[in-house]
């Protein structure tokens, strides 16, 4: 009966070493260190690009969105002095360059669809999910959850914020993810049926894990 805790309780013992050396990475990158710079860039390289993706109001511009998030980074680390990690500082610079990058492209002209969802999430997703069609079926599903719940799935399951950090990059209370969550898990599993009730569940399957 204690395995299960005891698994959960050497996980977060594991997320919160890594944590600590990531931010220690920053820090030392404040002064130039280029190894330093090099480690903090690798170590959360996934983890933006992931948030990016499925928080981007346009997913071909995940690449971009994740290169613009690094620049800004980097160009204020004289000013981290962490005081929070340095996943959630650089997850909330994530967050501002998705705003940034909706209010830019909701105020330019829309072009001509040339590329439907599907043929856009097969070049920007992510091949390390359950599998590379079940990455898409994913990013399908998150589509049709509305931004904020969206962006506490994604925080907390995909990419695997504890929920106070969640909180801090979404800037609201603890109890708004759990609710966000909550909800928008609640979404997921109906679509899931509605899924399995066409036929397609096959490709689904796996994503059920992350419910």
């Amino acid at each position: 009966m204690l395995t299960p805790v005891l698994s959960s309780t050497r996980e977060d013992s594991q997320e919160e070493s890594r944590d600590a050396s990531i931010t220690a990475w920053a820090l030392a990158a404040r002064s130039g260190d280029p190894d330093a710079v090099d480690h903090f860039v690798r170590a959360l390289h996934r983890d933006v690009r992931r948030y990016v993706t499925f928080l981007g109001a346009d997913p071909q511009s995940a690449d971009d969105l994740t290169q613009d998030t690094f620049l800004r980074a980097l160009g204020s680390l004289h000013r981290f002095e962490g005081r929070s990690s340095a996943r959630t500082w650089l997850l909330s610079i994530a967050r501002r360059a998705v705003i940034d990058s909706i209010r830019y492209s909701s105020s330019r002209p829309r072009l001509s669809d040339t590329d439907d969802w599907q043929s856009a999430a097969e070049r920007t997703q992510f091949r390390d999910l359950p599998g590379f069609d079940d990455g898409i079926a994913l990013a399908e599903l998150l589509d049709a959850l509305p931004d904020d719940r969206r962006e506490a799935f994604v925080l907390t399951q995909l990419v695997g914020l504890p929920y106070a950090e969640a909180a801090s990059v979404s800037d609201c209370p603890v109890g708004t993810v759990r609710s966000r969550l909550h909800r928008a898990r609640a979404l997921l599993l109906d679509k899931l049926q509605q899924e399995r009730s066409a036929g397609r569940v096959s490709a689904l399957r796996p994503i059920r894990g992350l419910i």
